[in-house]
């Protein structure tokens, strides 16, 4: 008997939401990615972002609604070997990969396929950062030491265990849950993102590659987490999946 997200996907069509969407910015944004000679901030324009990633349950739905995306149907050029390779089957998620766990092992491709079919795309980096930059207080806690210290508490630990469910992290400030401390997340523009290829600055419990040629002095070299979420992401190819590498959408917000 199929799940009950697939079931719901066929009658209607659609795609289960990843939680409700709420609103970010609009925000003038000092990322620590270099935007030129000078710590010039950045305009992100206000945006609606999933409140936590998506789960193995809304992407079950969708490819049940899209089984081009199945796996062993998806074309070798938009997914590597990997894709989806915990689930029990093409349209069944096993013990390894519990509904209301985030989606791993999803291209770029897939994810933006997903998103597009609810409606909505991938972030940009910049939107994703801003978003990712605040505590349960403030919109930017940055520069909080105790912060970063519990984020990179998360970095600490190593893949092997099994995720936690989505939403059981505490809402920061915008009301958004898991932007740290569960998987590493697709951004729509990953691959504009290079970095220095000196392995002593940046690494990552899953896979990592580094850039050489090009690579740009990131700007907040305190800010580690962040940076190597930049180097992870920057070492990807948009068929490349990873045990713990999820995503989430978001929408334009109106006025």
């Amino acid at each position: 008997m199929r799940a009950l997200p697939v079931i719901l996907a066929l009658l209607l069509g659609g795609v289960a939401a990843a939680g409700e969407r709420l609103a970010v910015g609009p925000a003038e944004f000092v990322s620590v990615l270099p935007t030129g000679t000078t710590a010039s901030a950045v305009h992100v324009e206000r945006f609606l972002m999933d409140s936590h990633p998506v789960t193995n349950a809304d992407y079950l739905a969708f490819v049940a609604a899209h089984p081009q995306w199945r796996r062993g149907s998806v074309a070798t050029l938009f997914a590597d070997g990997d894709y989806l390779s915990h689930w029990a089957s093409a349209e069944t998620l096993g013990a390894s990969a519990r509904p209301d766990r985030p989606v791993t092992r999803v291209s770029w491709y897939a994810a933006r396929a997903y998103c597009k079919a609810s409606g909505a795309r991938l972030p940009s980096w910049y939107e994703w950062e801003l978003a990712a930059a605040a505590d349960e207080a403030i919109p930017d806690a940055r520069r909080d030491a105790n912060w970063r210290a519990r984020i990179l508490d998360w970095y600490a630990q190593p893949f092997s265990h099994e995720l936690p469910a989505v939403g059981s992290g505490p809402a920061n400030f915008y009301g958004l849950h898991d932007l740290h401390g569960m998987v590493w997340e697709w951004v729509e523009d990953f691959d504009a993102l290079i970095v220095s290829g000196d392995s002593r600055e940046q690494g990552d419990p899953d896979k990592l590659k580094f850039c050489g040629a090009g690579a740009l002095s990131l700007r907040d070299r305190e800010n580690y987490a962040v940076l190597m979420r930049v180097a992870f992401l920057s070492s990807l190819e948009a068929r490349s999946t990873a045990h713990s590498l999820g995503f989430r959408c978001v929408a334009g917000a109106p006025p």
